[in-house]
Parts: structure tokens; sequence; C-alpha cells
């Protein structure tokens, strides 16, 4: 897997320093001990030319580093709202909403102090960043917020919406961007809160004003990631002075809160187009620190004998095949049954993610770790592997009225030729190796298979949401939340919306549900609606949740909407020789994080 799935320079053409006359010295020279870190980030590459706007798709923000949240999470699967502080020193939560205290010393980079002024004008913002409908309501994220009030200098107060009960509201609320009222406040209406209360309320006798308080929010959402600002005005540990095609270039915040902290006096985020690049920059030691980048074994062994340190966390993300069961044959249960048996998935995870996956046990929509803390044994017992046993899956096909025609070729049971597009992301090694493996094995067991390639993730997104692909890869099991990781199944892009607990779910062009998955289907004698129950995971707190998740999981398992071939390992890479005190090899919480968070923390000091 790639992570950062936006189109690029080619690397010869990338600038491989800061640029010209942007660096002092050479990123990863010796005269920069101490002084320069030099990173990728895994979630955003440069773009050339788009603004230092968060909420812009394309926008050149780099979280932990100029980009700053009230809390980061520590992905505790036990403690949705487990955080490391952020802009928030401390917060309360209670039934109706939470308390922050914000920073005492926290200014942004203009010098001026972060407000509650600053956090109201973030979450008006976060209620406008997506595409709603009445039915659904404006809280596309689930972000659930109603009011936002200053209680004090320091304090603000924010008011979860009436009936909502999200146990996650502290998450949602502490992981929003925050951003300066005096940049981006001018944006937003004087009444931005009251069209987002009217959006609230859809269900009081008053739908066309709360579809036209939808529309209004909607648009200034188009307005506000069109922003462009003059300049960056950070309140984290660095803000962001240049830009290049190859590289970003941020500069200490002298104003941040805890600038004691941060040993860097400058950070250099490099671009790339692709898994290569970041290879190459790791074997000639260019990078402090890196991502997850997927890679071959000869590859990490290149890396590591440059001088680069492996450090591996949990990653609650696994790679999987999904299916849009509007389109025949992949409606049929023994279908989807049969090219789960026909998968190897030890030999196309030995191929395609030999250093940071593991062959998936089975499908439950839960990374096997995950599997093995909810369900007991018994449970887990009763799981079907989907063994790779091409007899079962010929005897399956045979038995959904499918056959083989003369050329050993299946037919549909139309008597139409089968053939399957499997499709994927250009620069996403692993996938794309694994298609090809997966390719092979279909189409040798009479199934002509060909992977095809759409051109970044930002396309695949947009067209797999339009119903285009039949097939492809997708991502899956996004925890550590239970809640999480089956929305990922059961949520959005299959349907469902959930605003409080009230649950709708749709179909059809424009509703964005591509997986087109049934709506009830019975489990061990039950009848399941996949979508209510992973909705009701999140006003549940994890002890009590435990009933659904074993049911999900069993269902998932028997339906099986996607079929799981490898859970990730989250591999990093540090190196020691311009920077020491790294986190550690399964310190889960910081390693979840970007480097600035590690900063924050007083990690990442000079080794010299």
């Amino acid at each position: 897997m790639k992570l950062v799935r936006r189109a690029a320079l080619p690397l010869g053409a990338a600038l491989l320093l800061c640029g010209a006359g942007a660096c002092s010295t050479p990123a990863g020279g010796s005269s920069a001990a101490g002084q320069v870190f030099t990173t990728i980030d895994g979630n955003n590459p440069i773009t050339a030319g788009a603004p230092m706007n968060p909420f812009n798709a394309s926008g050149n923000s780099f979280l932990g580093y100029d980009q700053m949240q009230l809390g980061f999470s520590k992905k505790n699967p036990a403690d949705p709202n487990d955080f490391f502080p952020g802009l928030a020193k401390s917060w309360t939560a209670d039934d109706t909403g939470l308390t922050v205290e914000l920073q005492p010393g926290a200014k942004w980079s203009d010098g001026t102090p972060v407000t509650p002024e600053d956090v109201k004008t973030s979450m008006a913002i976060a209620l406008t960043q997506g595409s709603a409908t009445v039915g659904a309501g404006v809280l596309t994220q689930g972000l659930d917020v109603a009011d936002v009030k200053a209680v004090g200098p320091h304090t603000v107060r924010l008011e979860q919406v009436a009936g909502a009960h999200n146990i996650h509201f502290p998450r949602l609320v502490l992981t929003q961007k925050i951003v300066p009222r005096s940049v981006y406040g001018p944006l937003l209406p004087a009444d931005v809160w009251d069209t987002v209360h009217a959006s609230q309320n859809p269900d009081k006798g008053a739908a066309k004003a709360a579809q036209a308080a939808v529309d209004k929010l909607n648009a200034v959402g188009q307005k506000v990631s069109a922003f462009a600002p003059a300049k960056d005005v950070s309140a984290g540990p660095f803000v962001i002075t240049r830009v290049n095609p190859g590289s970003a270039v941020l500069d200490r915040n002298p104003h941040f809160y805890a600038a004691d902290k941060i040993a860097p006096k400058q950070v250099v985020i490099r671009h790339y187009t692709g898994n290569e690049q970041i290879w190459g920059y790791l074997t000639n030691g260019e990078l402090d620190a890196a991502p997850y980048t997927s890679m071959p074994t000869n590859v990490l062994n290149r890396i590591l004998k440059a001088g680069n340190k492996r450090v591996d966390s949990v990653s609650y993300v696994d790679a999987a095949i999904a299916f849009n069961q509007s389109v025949a044959p992949y409606d049929k249960l023994a279908v989807r049954q049969a090219l789960a048996h026909v998968i190897d998935r030890e030999a196309v995870t030995k191929v395609a993610e030999p250093v940071g996956g593991t062959a998936s046990k089975t499908t439950t929509g839960l990374i096997q770790p995950m599997v093995e803390k909810w369900l007991t044994p018994d449970q887990q017992g009763k799981l079907d592997p989907y063994a790779h046993d091409p007899a079962k899956a010929e005897q399956l096909l045979k038995g959904a009225g499918f056959r083989k025609g003369g050329d050993g070729k299946w037919l549909l049971p139309d008597g139409k030729p089968w053939t399957i597009t499997l499709q994927t992301v250009n620069g996403f090694s692993d996938w794309i190796s694994a298609a090809t493996v997966i390719a092979n094995e279909l189409s040798s067991f009479g199934i002509p298979t060909k992977p095809a390639l759409t051109a970044d993730f930002s396309t695949y997104k947009k067209e797999i949401a339009e119903g285009k692909y039949a097939v492809g890869f997708w991502l899956t099991a996004l925890g550590p939340q239970t809640d999480a990781a089956f929305q990922r199944l059961y949520g959005a892009d299959d349907g469902y919306t959930a605003v409080g607990t009230k649950v709708t779910h749709s179909t059809g062009k424009g509703s964005g549900n591509w997986q087109n998955t049934a709506t009830s289907f019975t489990v061990d004698g039950a009848t399941v609606d996949p979508g209510a129950l992973t909705a009701k995971l999140s006003t549940l707190e994890p002890d009590a949740q435990k009933p659904i998740v074993q049911q999900l999981a069993a269902a998932t398992n028997q339906q099986l909407p996607v079929i799981q071939i490898w859970d990730y390992t989250n591999v990093q890479f540090v190196s020691g020789k311009r920077f020491a005190k790294f986190p550690q090899q399964g310190d889960n919480a910081l390693l979840a994080n970007p480097p600035g968070v590690w900063m924050m923390q007083g990690y990442v000091q000079s080794a010299k």
C-alpha cells in the first residue's frame, strides 16, 4: 500500500533537497545534525500550487507539524477517548458534551493567543465539510456538535446534539482541525450557527428549511476548501515558510506552547510519487523518519543496511477485495464464497506484502488481534476460514447454476462467459502485485481475470463511489474502535447514515452506496441489519459492544461483502544519524501519530 494517493512529478523532476535557496544546508548533510529533520508525510504529498489550507483536498498542510488538533489519539482499543494533549491541555466529558481547557500558553505563529473563538470557528467549518441531505442532516462526519461557547479565557464548552448519545463525541471533537478565526472566520456567514441548528432539525416540520440549511452549509464548505491563505498561520511546533514541487520547508514556531521540547530548527517534508521513491530516500540515508511503506524483502534489507532502524506497531488496517453487489454475479453469496476459496491468501501475501503483512485467517471485518479480543474461542472456531480449496469453489458455483464451457472456462448461469476486471490503484505496489497473483489464480481456475489500474486514489474513491467497479481492492478493518471498523463495511459506502440514534439507508445513483450489501440476513437464526447494528456501536461503551461485535463478525464471515487478504503491520523507520530518542518497537500510541506529535512529547532530540 502507498499512503499518499495523489499524482505528482516523476522522480527525475522532484527536488531532492529543499529547492533553490530553501535550506541553508542540504537536508541530511552532516552540518544539519540536530537541526533539520527530514521526513515524508504519509497522508499528504507536496502538491505544487495548492493552498496552505488543511480543508483543501490537495492542501499543503501537515498534521502534527503546522496543522493542530485539540488532541492526538493513542489508538487505544479499550478507550476510544484516550489522547495525547494537543491544543487542549485537558478535557472533561459528560452526558451532554465536552469541556476543554486550552493550553494556557497556546499561540498562533503570528503571536496572537489561541482562544475559544478559534475553536468555535473550527467546529463550524468542520460542520460544512461534507455533502449532506436532510435525511442525514449535515453531520456526515458524525461530529454531532450542536453549539460551542466560551466559558473562560482558555475554556470552551462543546454541546452534543440532543439525543445523539455518541460515546465517541470527545474523540470526534478532539481530532478536528483547529484554525485561526482571524484567517478563516471571514469565510463564514454571521448566522452560520443558526444555519447549523436549522440543519439538525429535519424532523420537526421543517424539512424544506433543513434542506436549505444543508445546502447553505455545503456551499460554505466549498468556499472554505477553495480558500488560499496568504501565509501559514500555525499553532503547531512548526510553520510553513516555503513550498517547492519537491518539498515543503517548515521552520520552528517560536510561539508554540511547548517550544522548549522541540529540538529541530526546521522540518523538510519531501514529496514522493510512489513507494519506490521512498525506498530510494531511505536507502540513501536521506530521511530521519518514514511512515509505513509497502516493500519487498530485498528492499527492506537495503534500507536496514543503510543504517535505518525498523520499528513496528499494530496497524488496524486490512487489505481486502470488495464487491459491488448490485453487479451480477457478485450479488450471489455462493459466488463470493467460491472466490474466497480460489484465492490463496498466503501465496498472495508472500508476494505482495512480505514485510508488512500477515495473511488474514478469515474475513470478519476486523484484524486478527481484534478477533481474538472480541470473540470467544468457541466463536472463533465457528468462523469459516475459506481455506484455499478450488474443489469447494467448483461445488459452490455449480450449485448456483454456473457451468464450464468446452474450453474449461466458467460460464454464467445465462450461458455468457464470466470474466473479471480486478481494479487497483497506480502507485500501490502491494495491491498491484497482489492483483497480478490473484488474477493468475482466478484465470487458472477458469475465470479470465485482468488487473486494471486507476490513475490515483482520489479518482479511485470517486469512481468506486459512483459504482464504476464491480470488484476492487479496498482497505477495511479500520480500528481500533469497532464502530469505525464496521462502518467501513456497513456505513456510508453501503448507504447507511446515522444521525444520533436514527439510521437511514439509501441506494441508487448519487447515494454513495457502491457496496449494496443486503440490509438484512439471517445469522445463527437471528435476523441481522448490519447498518443499524454498526450505528448502535457508537452509542455503547466498549464492554457493552461485545454481543453486537460478535454478531457483526459472524455476519461478515457468512456474507463476505469483502474478502480480507492480509492484515498490515505498521512498519516505520527511524535513523539515529542526526537525532536520538525515537519511539521504540511496539510503542503503539506514539507510532500511531506523525513525528511532530512525538516531538511534542519530548522525543526526537539531537544526537550530538
